[in-house]
């Protein structure tokens, strides 16, 4: 902007009085320009003829200024509202669980027979699978695929599309569960999880937060819009639990810590040694065969050297029973925390899911539980909360300047009556395409603020040269208006041209900016027919206005000229 100003006052007087013809000359035996030219003159002719009667009576007019201002509120509190939509980056990945306590080499099979389905896509070029701990995954019955996709001419499904297919394939293998998950086009937040949106629950209690935890997911699971559903909270994983008999021990010269370190040495997978040869060093691992690993049964074939050097069986001195304990306790800010991840279905926005989830939490969660948003969602909740007063700011800061440059109280609020009839336009257009209110379009509307306010500017500033010539009040505008018709029309219709490309979906990632586009375009369009009236209308009211005030002194005539 502050470059084109730069242009504007420098080369583009320098080309017009090179380029321009001089007053009255022909346009150049242009039949095109020529047509055009004279179909723009009967368009003027029928705005003037039409602004003159809205001028004469002003109430029509007033009463679509004051609905578009209502609209404007409402149309903001029932569009649909999104944080940032996902982008077609050309990956996806897929987080995998199974049941507690799956050993690796099971984990590591499933993992490799869904490898082979995803393979099997068309429109996936290729696969990265690993097993074990790492990322979003803290323990070791988890797996994670990232999924290299074939480019977007050469696939059928964008990559949300995609992904919705792919649920059934990532959940085809028995005793894996998978989740897919879109990448963000702008990563906020900073957690790592399942799925793109995040709720958190801690407490004090550890006991109270793994009792509620389980009935608050199945809650989650029932709220319509939500899909890929699931936590962190891993309570049932199996354990054996061994009981050492002292006295008998005791009896047999075994002590706690000799039990202890047999233990370790069979399962503990404990570097003793590392040989070192020219090709490399090898650590030498201390345990059993993969195959006595299997079976508690197995515990039963281990001994115990007493302080004597005897072996005593383990059988003899500890007996074992099975149990169930949570495989991991996640804290956040040091409290016991449990997070749950979960996606939105297409159409379904963000605003609803967050205000069900916490109406939920206020059923639910016990005294001494709390829940919060996490991530993308917590960013949205604020930036939600704060997007009122950055629209409010901008036109207060618009008033200001506009106050300062006209010396004038009055004329910056006749330029603002434009701007309800652009944010109804906008909104109403996201609302008609299905689209909602991110920060994209969030971007576009501030946009769309600047570009409607330079109509109003136009129309304004040449009413007041009119009336430093001493024109009426309502013959004024209407010259103002009339003059500047043609630039109003010209740079709208260049303003909604260049924006069509976005708002239509064209080029790569062109979903994420398509709110963009679609808010200029749909303002623009509505702002164009409804600026032209209200804001002359605005400028009468408004100069009474002053002079009730004591404003203004001027008492010409109002009488519009024929």
């Amino acid at each position: 902007i502050l470059l084109s100003g730069v242009v504007a006052l420098s080369l583009t007087p320098m080309l017009a009085a090179r380029l321009l013809p001089e007053p009255g000359a022909a346009l150049g035996g242009n039949g095109l320009l020529q047509r055009f030219d004279r179909l723009f003159e009967r368009l003027s002719r029928a705005y003037g003829l039409s602004l003159a009667t809205a001028l004469r009576k002003p109430q029509l007019v007033q009463m679509v200024s004051l609905v578009l201002l209502v609209l404007t509120v409402v149309l903001f509190l029932v569009v649909p509202k999104g944080f940032i939509p996902d982008a077609d980056t050309g990956q996806l990945t897929v987080n995998t669980q199974a049941a507690e306590g799956t050993s690796f080499e099971e984990m590591a099979a499933m993992q490799t027979r869904l490898s082979r389905k995803l393979q099997a896509n068309s429109a996936i070029a290729g696969v990265n699978n690993t097993v074990g701990s790492g990322g979003p995954n803290s323990t070791s019955n988890n797996g994670r695929f990232f999924l290299k996709l074939k480019p977007r001419s050469e696939r059928k499904e964008s990559a949300s599309a995609l992904a919705r297919s792919l649920r059934r394939v990532v959940n085809s293998v028995p005793g894996l569960r998978g989740f897919v998950k879109v990448p963000a086009a702008v990563n906020v937040g900073a957690v790592q999880s399942r799925a793109q949106y995040q709720y958190g629950l801690q407490a004090i209690d550890q006991e109270a937060l793994l009792e509620a935890a389980p009935e608050f997911e199945q809650r989650l699971r029932s709220l319509p819009g939500l899909t890929d559903v699931s936590s962190d909270l891993q309570s049932h994983n199996p354990q054996l639990e061994i009981t050492v008999d002292r006295d008998r021990a005791a009896s047999l010269g075994v002590d706690a810590s000799a039990v202890q370190s047999a233990l370790r040495s069979a399962y503990g997978d404990q570097q003793v040694s590392t040989i070192y040869r020219s090709d490399g060093q090898y650590p030498v691992i201390l345990g059993v065969g993969l195959d006595a690993q299997n079976s508690p049964a197995d515990l039963d074939l281990l001994t115990v050297r007493n302080a004597q050097g005897q072996l005593i069986p383990l059988s003899t001195l500890a007996s074992s029973r099975r149990t169930v304990t949570a495989l991991t306790v996640n804290h956040n800010d040091q409290l016991p925390s449990v997070t749950f991840s979960f996606n939105l279905l297409p159409g379904v926005s963000l605003d609803r899911v967050t205000a069900e989830i916490r109406s939920l939490a206020d059923q639910l969660l016990p005294v001494g539980t709390t829940g919060t948003f996490i991530g993308s969602a917590k960013v949205f909740e604020q930036s939600v909360s704060g997007l009122g007063w950055l629209l409010l700011a901008s036109v207060l800061v618009i008033y200001l300047v506009l106050g300062i440059l006209y010396e004038d109280l009055i004329h910056p609020l006749t330029i603002l009556t434009s701007l309800p009839s652009a944010a109804v336009g906008g909104l109403a257009t996201l609302i008609l395409f299905g689209s909602e209110l991110n920060l994209y379009s969030t971007i576009g509307l501030v946009l769309l603020i600047g570009i409607v306010k330079k109509n109003g500017i136009m129309m304004v500033d040449a009413a007041i040269g009119q009336r430093r010539q001493g024109a009426g009040l309502k013959t004024s505008i209407h010259n103002a208006s009339m003059l500047r018709f043609r630039p109003i029309t010209m740079t709208t219709l260049a303003a909604i041209v260049g924006t069509l490309p976005i708002a239509i979906g064209w080029g790569a990632g062109a979903e994420t900016r398509r709110s963009l586009g679609l808010v200029v375009v749909g303002g623009l369009l509505i702002s164009q027919l409804v600026t032209l009236y209200v804001t002359p209308v605005s400028y009468v009211l408004a100069e009474r206005l002053a002079r009730r005030l004591g404003l203004r002194k001027d008492t010409e005539p109002e009488a519009l000229n024929a």
